[in-house]
């Protein structure tokens, strides 16, 4: 929920069990900055919490209780984007997704198995192919319900950061000691997405700098243009022991 200086993270957009998604909640506070936005999360986002969004020098800040949980600002998303798979060669690739077999936040809103339809977005991405070419691409579908429309009768915006921001994370292997926590997520949106569309995307590792993941991530319409662009930083977070 959003007001003219506020939001609230409901507890259905959870990515671990108490905090918020990371994509949706990156998508929802890019809502006070105009055009393609980067937004960096500095704790996770607490859920149900009425947290105040201010002006800062180069945008907005998002504040609970006076502490910084996100920062905003316009952004230029610039990256090459490589081949998707049709809709078919995606399903194919989702029947591979690794979050089947194990997943640290099986009840996240956007890649979690255990939500269901109209419920969770169930977006799972997995390998395309054998990935003997030289870039690692994982691939899912994606078709959005009416429960996502805005105003305007297309998919509101917070739902498309949220869909760019998953794949990205099973685009190159899991830690073998830790879990992976978005760290910074730009988004550029390039056209609408309607209810029912059947989508494909995609998410692909650009590069790695010690515990840092930096990933490509595509949504693609039914006609098979281009609808947003993503790139994101991940970390590898050690478990509590």
């Amino acid at each position: 929920m959003k007001t003219a200086d506020s939001l609230i993270i409901d507890r259905r957009f959870n990515g671990p069990p108490d905090s918020g998604n990371g994509g949706y909640s990156c998508g929802m506070l890019a809502r006070f900055i105009d055009g393609p936005a980067v937004v960096r999360l500095r704790i996770p986002p607490p859920l149900d919490a009425l947290m105040q969004v201010r002006k800062t020098v180069d945008g907005v800040g998002l504040f609970h209780q006076q502490e910084l949980v996100a920062s905003a600002k316009a952004a230029i998303v610039d990256i090459d984007i490589p081949v998707p798979p049709d809709f078919a060669g995606a399903e194919a690739a989702s029947l591979r997704y690794r979050g089947f077999d194990a997943h640290f936040y099986p009840a996240c809103f956007v890649c979690g198995p255990e939500r269901e339809h109209s419920d969770g977005l169930r977006v799972f991405a997995g390998l395309v192919g054998d990935n003997k070419g030289p870039q690692r691409m994982v691939a899912g579908t994606w078709v959005p319900d009416d429960s996502l429309l805005d105003t305007s009768g297309k998919v509101a915006p917070e739902y498309i950061w949220s869909v760019l921001d998953c794949p990205g994370a099973y685009s190159f292997p899991e830690p073998a000691n830790g879990t992976i926590l978005l760290g910074e997520l730009a988004v550029s949106i390039k056209g609408p997405v309607s209810a029912a569309e059947k989508c494909v995307v995609i998410g692909w590792e650009i590069g790695q700098a010690g515990r840092k993941h930096f990933t490509g991530t595509a949504l693609f319409g039914e006609s098979g243009g281009c609808c947003a662009v993503a790139h994101a930083t991940w970390f590898e977070v050690p478990l509590s022991s």
